[in-house]
């Protein structure tokens, strides 16, 4: 299923990362922006630093205030990073578990604690964990999966999770709809679509970079470059911060100060 052809315009309700000056608890109906694979998608800035020769590889989520040119890499449409590589049908069960869903998103310490445990539902034949011990957020800041990427049921905990965890964006081959939806309404990462199984030819610890811009990912393991779908209108809900933040920025709902 092609998650990113289309996205419910009723909004459920859910609690969010504390990183990221959001609302939490909050209900509301919102009209997003139609999205489709088809449409073209506009930049949301003009111009895309070259790739470095040399890239320095470190996590990615970070808040303005503390990422520095020592410790990041990242622009508001490029991310670069390691990569981790999983396979086909990746279920919410797997990406958090049910037993940590009582974790609360908004609040600081909870959030941190439920990037700790992100994919450590995986099987054991995932050899190299995801999150090293006794750390809270992984040294992975890209994902790449197969077919299926989130499927399973309907926690918004499992993007939440992967975003605490210092991910940046999930690259697969195609997305369960309601992790899709989740991930574009918490804003927590961008769910990218690639064109091949590019699960099958990069291995976990590749140096990756993501362009959104273009619509691409290069591997500078391997050197090789990969197509993705554009990520379409669903970008800028996803760099506001998320539907509640978008819908403030253009005006749809009322801003806090209201």
């Amino acid at each position: 299923m092609a998650a990113s052809s289309t996205l419910s315009s009723s909004i459920t309700t859910f609690k969010l990362s504390p990183c990221q000056p959001r609302a939490s608890s909050i209900t509301a109906s919102v009209k997003l922006p139609s999205i489709s694979s088809n449409n073209p998608f506009n930049p949301l800035i003009s111009h895309f630093g070259p790739t470095p020769e040399n890239p320095t590889v470190a996590p990615l989520r970070c808040s303005a205030a503390s990422a520095t040119p020592e410790t990041t890499t990242t622009t508001a449409t490029t991310f670069h990073g390691l990569c981790y590589v999983v396979g086909d049908n990746i279920d919410t069960d797997q990406i958090i578990p049910a037993e940590y869903l009582t974790l609360v998103p908004s609040n600081p310490d909870e959030y941190k604690k439920l990037g700790s445990y992100a994919l450590c539902g995986l099987p054991s034949s995932y050899q190299t964990r995801f999150i090293d011990p006794d750390e809270f957020t992984s040294k992975y800041s890209i994902i790449i999966g197969g077919d299926n990427f989130g499927c399973g049921s309907s926690r918004e905990h499992a993007p939440v999770a992967l975003g605490a965890a210092g991910v940046a964006a999930v690259v697969a081959e195609s997305y369960a709809r309601i992790f899709f939806r989740n991930s574009v309404a918490t804003g927590e990462v961008y769910p990218l679509e690639s064109e091949v199984r590019i699960c099958e030819e990069c291995k976990t610890g590749d140096v990756v970079t993501v362009e959104l811009g273009e619509s691409r990912l290069i591997n500078h393991t391997t050197g090789k470059e990969y197509k993705l779908k554009p990520i379409g209108d669903a970008g800028p809900v996803i760099e506001a911060g998320g539907i509640f933040a978008y819908a403030r920025k253009a005006g749809m709902i009322p801003s806090r100060e209201a």
